[in-house]
This record gives structure tokens, C-alpha cells and sequence, in this order.
């Protein structure tokens, strides 16, 4: 298998869990994996983006544009801003709820991520996802990492077993947390499978 999986997102939103899960996963499976993070001011809010590479031609752990099968994006303008690593015909999965930049408390530019959506959906092959209302049933959007991940997965386009990768969730979360991180997974993995074939 030769897959290179971009995910990104702003600080909080567990981007660096989900790539790590995906990288071990696929460790897991016997395959050659490598990865790279390059977080901004991911405290404060900033850009986080992971790099995800697996296959035996990988030589760097960084994507090069133009290459990615997969964007997993937490929000909406952290999407269209890697685009340029998406290879043509390769799928966006993107979360519609926009993260507001801190600059916004000072000067309302009105960002609602709607014009990034629509750009998304007009140009690329994207799978939404609404993260408030997704997430809801959890009661907390902090479950939505694991939700992309389901939905990746039941897309049919990430290349790794669902089996492996709740194994691998139930490797990296804490066990009180176990069971409504499956649920979670398993949400995502009935939304993804809606879309499969179709985006």
C-alpha cells in the first residue's frame, strides 16, 4: 500500500492523536510508515499540520505537493490552505464548523468558513462533516478526531482496517474513555460509509 494522508487543523482540535493513530495502525498492519508535524502557535490556536506517509517508496516524511490521496481537515480555511498537497482526484474530508482566528476578537472580518465550503465543494472530491452536530450525541467535539477517523475509514479510501484502527484508539486514549471513544469512531464509520463511492 502507498498512501500519503495529510491532517490539519488548529491547536486543540486533536489532529496530532489522529495522525498518530493512523501512522501506528498502519505500523501495525506491517507496513512502512513515516510522519511529520509542523505546529505553529497550535496552544494559541495556530495551524497544526501532520504528515502521514506509508508505503515502501517513501524516502521523506514530508508530502510533497501535489501528493496527498487525503486531507483530513478540522476546519474549514486550514483546508483550503493544503490544498496545494492534494493530488488531483484525491478526497478532502472537512469539518464545515470554522475555528475563528484570535485576530477576530479584534476586527470582525466576518468569517464563518462558509465561502471556504463552498469553494471545496465546487472545485474538489469532499466528504462535510458538521463537528457541533456530529459530535453532539458525545457531548463534546472533543470526540471529533476520532469521528474523522471513523468517517476516513468508512469512505473505503484510507487503505487501514477499522479493526486495527480501534485498536490502536484503544491503545492511545485513556480506558475511561475507551467506550465513548468507540461509539465515536463507529459514528464517523456509519457517516463515511454513506458517502462511499459518491464523493
Amino acid at each position: 500500500m502507498n498512501k500519503n494522508i495529510l491532517i490539519c487543523g488548529v491547536g486543540g482540535q486533536g489532529t496530532v492523536l489522529a495522525s498518530r493513530i493512523i501512522a501506528a495502525s498502519a505500523m501495525n498492519m506491517g507496513e512502512k510508515v513515516m510522519s511529520a508535524e509542523t505546529i505553529g502557535m497550535a496552544q494559541r490556536g495556530g495551524p497544526v499540520t501532520s504528515h502521514v506517509r506509508i508505503g515502501n517508496d517513501v524516502f521523506s516524511p514530508l508530502i510533497p505537493f501535489g501528493q496527498a490521496d487525503m486531507i483530513l481537515a478540522f476546519e474549514p480555511a486550514e483546508a483550503v490552505r493544503n490544498l496545494k498537497y492534494l493530488k488531483k482526484g484525491g478526497t478532502v474530508i472537512v469539518n464545515t464548523v470554522p475555528v475563528k482566528p484570535v485576530t477576530e476578537s479584534v476586527k470582525d472580518t466576518g468569517y464563518d468558513g462558509s465561502a471556504m465550503t463552498a469553494y471545496l465543494k465546487k472545485e474538489y472530491k469532499c466528504v462535510f462533516a458538521d463537528s457541533d452536530k456530529t459530535a453532539l450525541k458525545f457531548g463534546s467535539t472533543k470526540f471529533f478526531n476520532i469521528i474523522m477517523l471513523g468517517i476516513a475509514c468508512g469512505i473505503g479510501e484510507l487503505g487501514i482496517d477499522g479493526t486495527e484502527l480501534v485498536e490502536q484508539i484503544k491503545r492511545s486514549v485513556p480506558a475511561k474513555y475507551l467506550d465513548i471513544n468507540t461509539e465515536a469512531f463507529n459514528e464517523g464509520l456509519r457517516t463515511g460509509e454513506k458517502y462511499k463511492g459518491d464523493q
